[in-house]
């Protein structure tokens, strides 16, 4: 019995020495740029909601596809900064330009590029380490 409870064990309560470190993530943030040059306004990509309520969180405990599609944009960016993959930097280009094409916004002439970025707090406060930047993409307009 004492061998069956040793092999369960684990199961019930897991280890979590299987991580090498526990390190940031990388954060994923986007902008509309006119060309190569121009400054862009950075905004954080399917930021964090400030609040949730008691219920929202009960159903997210048994559906969450969203929160899920979140976490395997987390993952594709830290395989970008590890190894550069192609795959991911696809992945990423195409939710975000799914997103931004559903804004109520002019989308004429205008490119998209991304970056991912650190945020760590220093002695100063909250620093911002630029990890990748992407390429521009165009975006599509709407027809309406």
């Amino acid at each position: 019995m004492l061998k069956t409870l040793l092999l369960i064990l684990p199961v019930l309560i897991p280890s979590w020495r299987f991580f090498k470190e526990i390190e940031p993530s990388p954060r994923v943030q986007w902008a509309l740029v006119s060309d190569d040059a121009s400054t862009p306004d950075w905004q954080e990509f399917r930021p964090r909601p400030q609040h949730i309520t008691l219920l929202q969180m009960a159903l997210r405990l048994f559906w969450n596809p969203g929160w899920n599609e979140t976490l395997f944009i987390v993952s594709c960016a830290e395989r970008i900064t590890q190894y550069g993959s192609h795959h991911s930097i696809n992945e990423i280009r195409q939710r975000i330009l799914r997103d931004i094409e559903q804004l109520p916004i002019d989308l004429t002439e205008k490119l998209m590029r991304f970056r991912l970025v650190f945020v760590s707090r220093g002695e100063t406060g909250l620093t911002q380490e630029v990890l990748f930047l992407s390429e521009t993409y165009p975006v599509q307009t709407r027809v309406t």
